[in-house]
């Protein structure tokens, strides 16, 4: 063990720990669930015209997730416009709406964070669940004066392959549309979501499912499963364009066999798990190869085909026999300095609870 001291901000540390979301956003606050997912099966093809890639895959959601708290509270003209003016000059809040009629203020709170869940606050103008409020209340002409706070408490990793950016906004999307009375099987919703990013529309039904297109376009939806999962990741990210260009430089096609099975599954459990990502995503971070091969060689999984990098990476995902095998894999992967975590394969989506 290191004998540097450790600087622990504890008036933050005892702040987080008394949050509540009435305490901090008054009565009525809205909570909502944000659920990781993860890519059973992943083809990358060639880019389109649009800039994005063909894709063939199934997404599953899983038990691990976010949670946001948003509260919303009218604003008089006077006061929209001076809450505006105030936003215009913090990094934290964010003005939108079709009337610039939206203030939104966004903190987060990243309990992924090891080895101490930190208190931190992202640019709320690039954050997208300011962008899927902005963007619906756009759709739908919404232009009451409001302000709006949203917390998000962070269990997903940044830049993880797990799509927590991509849920959060699903679940804003979600937690909006009440707010505002649209009804829960509105297109404006799956609309708002492709707009988006391509897997914030999978959120919105969960579970697990093949889709195409740019990997946001519905084909069918699969029976899910709850099997036990570990999770790994090293300290270093993967940028998915950085991972999507490196791919682009040195291609791994799909076998047309793998493509066709994973069309043709009707349920999570006859998809074949594969990722032609992978081989660009451990070029650019090298460890990831370490992390597989080291789950690869576990007893607790269930063989080396049921080890796989979660999208762009940079989590490995590693189904084991028990959920007990989960935890102990988890704690190991702690012990050498990656980030770990049990969890199951789930029918969860993005939703008000």
């Amino acid at each position: 063990m290191s004998d540097e001291p450790m600087s622990v901000d504890m008036l933050a540390a005892a702040r987080d720990a008394q949050w509540a979301p009435e305490m901090f956003l008054g009565p009525g606050a809205v909570r909502a669930v944000a659920p990781a997912k993860a890519n059973l099966f992943l083809a990358v093809g060639g880019k389109r015209a649009d800039g994005y890639h063909q894709v063939t895959t199934v997404m599953h959601a899983l038990a691990l997730h976010d949670t946001l708290y948003l509260h919303r509270a009218p604003l008089s003209a006077d006061e929209a416009a001076e809450a505006a003016a105030a936003a215009a000059s913090s990094p934290h809040q964010a003005v939108g709406g079709p009337a610039a009629n939206l203030v939104v203020g966004i903190d987060v709170a990243d309990k992924a964070a090891t080895p101490y869940a930190q208190q931190v606050r992202l640019d709320a103008q690039g954050n997208l669940a300011f962008k899927a409020l902005d963007a619906l209340a756009r759709a739908i002409g919404h232009d009451a004066p409001e302000a709006i706070s949203v917390r998000i408490e962070k269990a997903i990793p940044f830049e993880a392959g797990l799509a927590g950016g991509s849920s959060d906004a699903a679940a804003a999307l979600v937690a909006a549309a009440q707010w505002w009375g649209i009804a829960p099987d509105d297109p404006v919703l799956a609309d708002v979501a492709h707009g988006l990013g391509a897997d914030v529309a999978f959120f919105l039904h969960g579970g697990c499912a093949l889709l195409e297109g740019k990997g946001d376009a519905l084909v069918r939806r699969l029976d899910p499963m709850s099997a036990p999962v570990v999770l790994v990741k090293p300290p270093a990210g993967v940028s998915t364009p950085q991972a999507y260009a490196a791919f682009d430089a040195a291609p791994a096609p799909m076998a047309a066999a793998l493509v066709q099975a994973a069309e043709a599954a009707t349920d999570a459990l006859s998809v074949p798990w594969a990722n032609n990502l992978t081989a660009a995503a451990e070029a650019l971070a090298p460890e990831l190869a370490e992390v597989a091969a080291w789950l690869a060689d576990q007893p607790q999984v269930e063989g080396p085909d049921r080890v796989l990098l979660c999208g762009s990476g940079a989590t490995t995902l590693a189904q084991t026999g028990t959920f007990a095998q989960a935890c102990a894999l988890a704690a190991e992967a702690q012990r050498r300095g990656w980030w770990g975590r049990a969890t199951t394969f789930c029918g969860l989506r993005a939703a008000v609870r």
